[in-house]
């Protein structure tokens, strides 16, 4: 964390997108971490929310679109084959195959799951699933991550530390909860609809 404290210092905004670019490709970049810091430095005022924002987003998106194109151009093999050099093992490719066809578009949005954020866009790729498609869940999905640690971190201030420690110990639990409340979310509209039909 401290080499990512120097790159934001020194770089601002420009080292945010960079870290988080190559950290959602797969480096070993503590993404939400990162995020809370940035939020942190909007707390002190070092930064602008919106500028820190759109930084985290497009870094994101830029990540995430790489890894898609990886995964669309170069298949399974390669992910299996040059993957534990980044850090991404059989088993997490077997286990975020799994959940996207489980949960297909939902995992897209969910970018809270430690070690499925590096993975789904690859396996989006793979899956030869339509790029329109992609980018508007997945980029939708950077949208709400990014937000939501940047403000964690601006409401926690001086305490943005102690999001590491939660994210480790409860992770999947709130990517359980996020997904529930999307079903109930998408349920609940097309009851709606359905009303209104009759």
């Amino acid at each position: 964390m401290a080499h990512l404290g120097w790159l934001i210092t020194r770089y601002g905004y420009i080292g945010i997108f960079s870290a988080l670019a190559v950290g959602i490709v797969g480096l070993p970049v503590p993404d939400e971490v990162l995020l809370t810091y940035v939020g942190y430095n909007v707390f002190q005022g070092k930064m602008m929310f919106l500028l820190a924002l759109v930084s985290a987003f497009l870094g994101a998106v830029t990540g995430i679109s790489i890894s898609y194109a990886i995964g669309l151009k170069l298949g399974l093999p390669f992910l299996k084959k040059f993957g534990p050099k980044i850090h991404i093992s059989q088993g997490r490719i077997e286990y975020t195959q799994n959940l996207f066809k489980k949960y297909g578009n939902v995992v897209l949005v969910v970018y809270f799951i430690p070690g499925v954020r590096h993975l789904i866009a690859y396996i989006a790729g793979i899956s030869r699933m339509d790029l329109r498609k992609f980018m508007i869940f997945a980029y939708r999905g950077a949208f709400l991550w990014s937000i939501t640690f940047i403000s964690l971190g601006h409401e926690l201030g001086e305490r943005w530390f102690i999001v590491e420690e939660y994210i480790h110990r409860y992770g999947y639990y709130v990517f359980a909860a996020v997904i529930l409340l999307i079903l109930g979310a998408v349920a609940y509209f097309k009851l709606r609809h359905t009303k209104a039909k009759v």
